[in-house]
């Protein structure tokens, strides 16, 4: 009689009588058996020894190499490994114990290098290059080159002689590392195709931050998000090729978004050249040149929702004169300038909240604190066609100044809050000179490429 009880006992019998049969199937077909070697390369069980005084790169490379030939990944346990001059397959799958394993640069060359290669995963490694010389054939710890797909995860890299990571036409992604004490910058991408950089903390590096560079203008693709950024400074000097914690070079299509940047020698994100640019939800404190800068010959950007407290100038997008034109500046908050930057600086000098030039709608931000101005639209004959409305200025030198020299093209300043600005609410300018009253109090400017309305000032 078929109740309950009797239905579990034999459907148990059932399982386990399969059980046994797999077991004796098992035994028969080829390669069961060694099912278990699928898996992957215990370091540690190929002769490897965690905490040993001797370099053993030459095992450690015997290793990665028969892990490429059969497509392993390899584990490495807990503990030391002092390694040397490692040329990567073109295949590698690297784990160890976040924190706990270390691979540590024995000297005399590189740590890492890879050259062509098609897979590279690194995940819970440390990588120490224990600030010790790298050879002038390398450009970072961990050199990677004309890399078809990179996932570095959960890293260490520390103490490198040059740039931490240093990658050359390079997709993938670099995500929830952290970057520390490189004598140059702690990521540099040059030549990028499709690479993502997000969720990293990079900190007390000597020239640079995050870098995405091209040899050339064109397409790279980046985006660099949600990256905490600080201490960065200028060891090699300049007035802003070094010291900025995230920058862009030539590099168009870039996204840098949700950052925390902060102390930085110079900016916070400098974009240089770089077209359809987007610098979004952004917070950089303590920059100690301009804030936010997209300069030079780009065209196309988008600087929104940004807080910029603390820097020489706030936000930046200017030199027309070389081809740079075509921005959105909207709904940012700037604060607490400064007339004070790294070097002596040309006329009109530090302490300006926003500049623009051609292009440009500058809309719903608010600046405070601006010593110099709060914003200064064009320079000398380098104004086209630039929209500033609907922002609030607050504790300013001046509030706004616009350029009237010949030349000048279309402004509309319109329903704006200036309020207790010193030296006038929206003065015109011959470059760094005013030369006319307040033409917030007056509804004839004079100029016919300047429309000035509606703004309230106290």
């Amino acid at each position: 009689m078929l109740n309950r009880r009797t239905l579990l006992a034999r459907t148990t019998g059932l399982a386990a009588a399969g059980l046994l049969a797999d077991k004796a199937s098992a035994k028969i077909l080829p390669g069961i058996e060694k099912a278990t070697m699928r898996g992957s390369i215990n370091a540690i069980e190929i002769g490897l020894q965690p905490g040993a005084l001797d370099d053993q790169s030459k095992a450690f490379a015997k290793m990665l190499s028969d892990a490429s030939d059969r497509g392993a990944p390899v584990f490495l346990p807990p503990g030391t490994y002092l390694v040397s001059n490692l040329k990567l397959p073109a295949r590698v799958r690297l784990s160890g114990v976040p924190g706990a394993t270390r691979i540590v640069y024995g000297g005399n060359g590189h740590l890492m290098m890879a050259e062509q290669a098609e897979h590279i995963e690194l995940s819970g490694l440390v990588l120490d290059g224990s600030n010790r010389w790298l050879a002038d054939y390398t450009q970072g710890l961990l050199d990677l080159r004309r890399v078809a797909h990179l996932a570095i995860d959960n890293c260490q890299v520390t103490g490198s002689g040059k740039n931490g990571l240093a990658l050359e036409h390079v997709s993938g992604r670099i995500g929830r590392c952290d970057v520390s004490g490189a004598a140059d910058a702690g990521i540099y991408s040059v030549e990028a195709g499709g690479l993502e950089i997000s969720g990293n903390t990079v900190s007390d590096c000597a020239n640079g931050g995050i870098l995405v560079h091209r040899w050339q203008q064109a397409e790279d693709g980046t985006i660099v998000s949600g990256n905490r950024v600080q201490r960065i400074g200028a060891r090699s000097g300049g007035t802003g090729q070094n010291g900025n914690g995230i920058n862009a070079f030539r590099a168009g299509n870039v996204i840098i978004s949700a950052n925390v940047v902060s102390d930085c020698a110079f900016s916070a994100i400098r974009a240089n050249s770089s077209s359809n640019l987007q610098i979004t939800g952004n917070t950089c404190s303590r920059s100690g040149e301009t804030g936010i800068y997209s300069e030079f010959s780009f065209e196309g950007a988008i600087l929104s929702n940004n807080l910029v407290d603390g820097a020489a100038n706030g936000i930046s997008i200017v030199n027309f004169n070389e081809g740079g034109r075509m921005a959105a500046c909207s709904n940012n908050i700037v604060r607490n300038l400064s007339i004070v930057g790294p070097y002596t600086a040309d006329p009109p000098g530090f302490g300006v909240g926003i500049s623009a030039e051609a292009e440009t709608s500058v809309c719903g931000n608010v600046v405070e604190n601006a010593p110099l101005y709060g914003m200064q639209l064009g320079w000398g004959p380098y104004l086209r066609n630039v929209v500033a409305t609907g922002n609030i200025i607050r504790k300013s030198g001046t509030g706004i100044v616009v350029s009237v020299v010949e030349g000048s093209g279309s402004a509309v300043i319109s329903d704006n809050i200036i309020d207790a600005a010193q030296n006038g609410a929206i003065i015109g300018q011959r470059w760094a000179n005013p030369v006319t009253g307040d033409l917030a109090r007056s509804t004839f400017t004079g100029y016919a490429h300047l429309t000035v309305e509606r703004n309230k000032v106290s």
